[in-house]
C-alpha cells in the first residue's frame, strides 16, 4: 500500500507540473499579445522558443501521466490492490 501510495503522489504532482506549465503558458500567450502592439523586437526573438518548449513540456507531461496512470493501474491490479466493485481511480 505505501508504494501505491508513493504512485499516487507522483501522479498529483505530475499534474501539478503540467498546470503550472500551462500557467506559464498562458503568460508567455499574454506577453506575446501584448508585444503585438509593443512590436519589441527582442521580445519577438525569443518568446516564441518559450512558447514551444512550454508547449512541448506539457505534451511530454501529458504522455508520462499516461503512461504511468497505466504503470500504477497495473501494479494494482497485479497485486489485488483495487477495491471491491469499483475501477482503478487515477
Amino acid at each position: 500500500m505505501e508504494k501505491l501510495e508513493a504512485m499516487n503522489k507522483v501522479l498529483r504532482e505530475l499534474e501539478d507540473v503540467k498546470n503550472s506549465e500551462t500557467s506559464v503558458l498562458k503568460k508567455v500567450a499574454q506577453i506575446e499579445a501584448e508585444n503585438i502592439n509593443l512590436g519589441i523586437s527582442l521580445l519577438d526573438k525569443t518568446l516564441p522558443d518559450i512558447h514551444e518548449y512550454s508547449d512541448k513540456s506539457i505534451e511530454t507531461i501529458d504522455i508520462l501521466l499516461n503512461e504511468f496512470t497505466g504503470y500504477r493501474d497495473k501494479f494494482i491490479k497485479d497485486n489485488n490492490l483495487a477495491p471491491k466493485n469499483e475501477e482503478v481511480i487515477s
